[in-house]
């Protein structure tokens, strides 16, 4: 049904080196940080691991900066709304790819829910993202623009996370988890399409899918190493928790609130950076264009 169109990348390379050096550095930093607490965070391994993730990411940002097709492009962070979508983008993915993993541990492990029961707990917050990816986020970023809907996305999706953070021990699902879901799923289904237009409306047309590419490069990043630092976080007070002799469940549970705690201030902090520095309208009503 498509019609047949010439590509637009004719005669570019892929920038394989950058790829390779970014993947590598990404799955050395992740694998240092989700096995620091059990190796030691000062071992020699640990150490050495963080220090391969770094030169490796090193050696991305110079690719980068002299490969002709870059895969990142580092100009593109010269633009305002594009640079702070990306940040937003880093600090959200930490709290919710944090928060889908722990809460399922919490649901199972504290509450004992079974496997179908922690899936079926999911469905709200699933459903009212649908819902407003169906073309309510379309419609208030048609009236309120994009800047003022992201903030308070991110603000809501850090209430939930907040009211996460003091999940009780004997919690029920009406109290002490839908209410959270809920705040989540809205504050999800509001923010993430703000997110993506707000960063491609620094850029050409022709340059939006960049952009927007980026911006999902920065939010699986954000997830991968916002994981693996939240659940180690969790797996320390937990352990710490044990130490001084305090019951499994309940040394889990103070593990998986801290976790909570910091991916909400995660979210809030994604929040207040949106709605301080993403731009609604550009000067003079044009489209700046993508620094070549």
């Amino acid at each position: 049904m498509l019609p047949h169109l010439p590509g637009t990348a004719s005669g570019k390379k892929l920038d394989v080196s950058g790829a390779i050096t970014i993947t590598a550095s990404l799955m050395l930093a992740v694998y240092a940080i989700v096995n620091g607490h059990e190796a030691g965070w000062h071992s020699p391994r640990t150490i050495a691991i963080l220090a391969a993730a770094i030169l490796l990411l090193a050696a991305f940002l110079v690719i980068e900066s002299r490969v002709k097709s870059p895969l990142m492009p580092l100009p593109l962070f010269r633009l305002r709304n594009v640079a702070t979508a990306n940040v937003a983008a880093v600090l959200w993915a930490a709290a919710m790819f944090a928060w889908f993993f722990i809460s399922a541990l919490y649901l199972q492990l504290v509450l004992g829910y079974d496997a179908m029961q922690v899936g079926l707990s999911f469905l709200p917050a699933n459903v009212i993202m649908a819902a407003f990816s169906l073309g309510l986020s379309a419609r208030i970023v048609m009236k309120f623009g994009w800047r003022r809907p992201l903030a308070l996305g991110l603000l809501c999706a850090g209430a939930g996370l907040a009211l996460f953070a003091r999940a009780p021990l004997d919690g029920s699902f009406i109290y002490d988890v839908l209410p959270g879901m809920t705040l989540l799923g809205i504050g999800a289904g509001i923010a993430f399409n703000p997110l993506l237009l707000g960063a491609m409306s620094d850029v050409s047309p022709g340059d939006s899918g960049l952009a927007s590419g980026v911006v999902n490069t920065a939010f699986m990043m954000g997830g991968s190493l916002g994981l693996a630092v939240l659940a180690s976080l969790a797996a320390g007070q937990t352990d710490s928790a044990l130490a001084q002799g305090t019951a499994e469940t309940a040394a889990l549970n103070a593990g998986y609130r801290l976790a909570f705690a910091i991916g909400a201030v995660c979210a809030a902090a994604a929040g207040i950076t949106g709605g301080a520095f993403m731009r609604t309208r550009v000067a003079n009503g044009e489209m700046p264009r993508f620094p070549a």
